[in-house]
C-alpha cells in the first residue's frame, strides 16, 4: 500500500484535464504535457484556473478518484467525488461516539495529546539541532514552551470535557506559536513569525504553513474515506456544513510532524526565502508559482521518509501515517482496541 505516491498535482493555470481511455491527460495551450494511468491515482489536486472535462470527472467518480480544486494560493474551493463509500456499521458507531460526550472527549483528548507532544518534539529537536546557534533568551523561551506543552498534554490526557479540551488546545497553540519564531534560524526580518494568521495569511511563514496544512488535511480526509469513516463528523471540531471535521481532528496530531517541521526545514536551509513569496492586493501573502511547485516536491519527498510507527512498531513512511491512524481509529470504534493511540513522533 503506497497511497502517498498517487496524488496528481496540477499547478499550471489554464491547464485542461482530459480522459483518454484509462488515462488522465493534462493539456496546456493545446499540447499534451502529461499522462497518468487512472488506476494508480487516489486523487487529483488542481491549483488555480484548471479545468476538467465531464468525461474525466465521470471516470474519476467511477474509479473512486476524488478531484479537488484549490485557489492558486492553496485555499479549498471544491471537491468532486462519486457515491459515498464506507462501512455503514462503522459509520453508525462513529455517529454514536460523536453524540456521546464521554466518548468524544476520550477521542479528542487522545488527538490533542498527540498534537501537544508532537509540538514539544518539534521544540526539542530545535534545541538539539540548533541550540548552539540560538540566543540565551530563545533557549529560555523554548525550554519554557517545552515544559508548558508537557503540562498541557498531561491535563488533556485526564480531561473528560470536549469544551475543556478546546481550551487546553488553544492555550497550547498560543504557547507554541509564541515560541515559533525562535525555531526560525535564518535571521531575515522578512521571514519573522509574529503570530498565526490564516484567512488570509499575512506573512511568508503563515502562507507556507497554511499551504502545507491544506495538503495534510486533504491527505487525512482521503485516509478516513479509505477506511470507511465519514470525514465530516468529528469529535473535537463541531459539525458544520461543508467542513471535514474528523479530518481536521486527525490533522491536529499530524501537522506538527508533517507540515511545521517541513516548513522550518525549507526556511532554515534557505530553500525558500522571502523572494519566494508575493504580497497580493488583499494583503494576503502567497507562494510564487515556481516556489509552490518546489514546496509540493518537498512535501511529496517528505512523505516518502521512513520512520518507525510508535504504536504498531513497524517501519512505515510519513505519507502512510494518516492512513494508519485512520485504521487505528476505525479499529477502536469497532471495539477492537480499548483506546485510540495517537501518533507520537520521536
Amino acid at each position: 500500500m503506497r497511497r502517498h505516491l498517487n496524488t496528481l498535482y496540477v499547478t499550471t493555470e489554464e491547464s485542461w484535464l482530459h480522459k483518454d481511455g484509462e488515462n488522465v491527460v493534462v493539456k496546456f495551450e493545446g499540447r499534451e504535457r502529461g499522462r497518468v494511468p487512472i488506476h494508480i491515482l487516489g486523487s487529483i489536486v488542481c491549483f488555480g484556473a484548471v479545468g476538467a472535462t465531464p468525461a474525466l470527472l465521470g471516470i474519476c467518480a467511477e474509479k473512486g478518484v476524488c478531484v479537488v480544486f484549490l485557489s492558486r494560493n492553496g485555499r479549498f474551493l471544491a471537491r468532486v467525488e462519486g457515491p459515498t463509500r464506507g462501512n455503514v456499521l462503522l459509520r453508525r458507531r462513529q455517529y454514536r461516539a460523536a453524540d456521546d460526550e464521554e466518548l468524544s472527549a476520550s477521542l479528542a483528548g487522545s488527538m490533542i495529546v498527540g498534537k501537544l507532544l508532537n509540538q514539544r518534539t518539534v521544540v526539542r529537536r530545535a534545541l538539539r539541532d540548533h541550540g548552539e546557534r540560538l540566543s540565551s533568551e530563545s533557549k529560555r523561551r523554548l525550554a519554557r514552551t517545552e515544559r508548558r506543552l508537557t503540562r498541557a498534554a498531561r491535563h488533556a490526557r485526564d480531561c473528560r470535557s470536549v469544551d475543556a479540551l478546546r481550551g487546553i488546545e488553544g492555550d497550547g497553540a498560543r504557547d507554541y506559536n509564541s515560541a515559533f519564531n525562535d525555531l526560525i534560524t535564518v535571521g531575515d526580518p522578512a521571514i519573522e513569525f509574529k503570530g498565526r494568521t490564516r484567512r488570509p495569511p499575512l506573512d511568508p511563514i503563515n502562507a507556507l504553513l497554511s499551504f502545507f496544512y491544506t495538503l495534510t488535511t486533504h491527505d487525512c480526509r482521503s485516509a478516513l474515506e479509505a477506511v470507511g469513516l465519514d470525514p465530516a463528523v468529528g469529535f473535537l471540531h463541531r459539525d458544520r456544513p461543508g467542513r471535514p471535521s474528523l479530518a481536521l481532528d486527525l490533522v491536529e496530531e499530524i501537522r506538527p510532524v508533517l507540515a511545521d517541521r517541513l516548513a522550518l526545514t525549507l526556511v532554515n536551509r534557505r530553500q525558500l526565502t522571502s523572494r519566494d513569496f508575493v504580497a497580493l492586493a488583499s494583503r494576503a501573502v502567497a507562494l510564487k508559482d515556481g516556489s509552490r511547485k518546489e514546496s509540493l516536491v518537498a512535501y511529496q519527498n517528505r512523505k516518502k521518509d521512513e520512520i518507525m510507527h510508535p504504536f504498531l512498531e513497524e517501519r512505515t513512511t510519513f505519507g502512510l501515517v494518516p492512513f494508519l491512524q485512520a485504521q487505528l481509529l476505525a479499529r477502536h470504534l469497532r471495539g477492537d482496541l480499548d483506546g485510540y493511540p495517537p501518533f507520537l513522533w520521536r
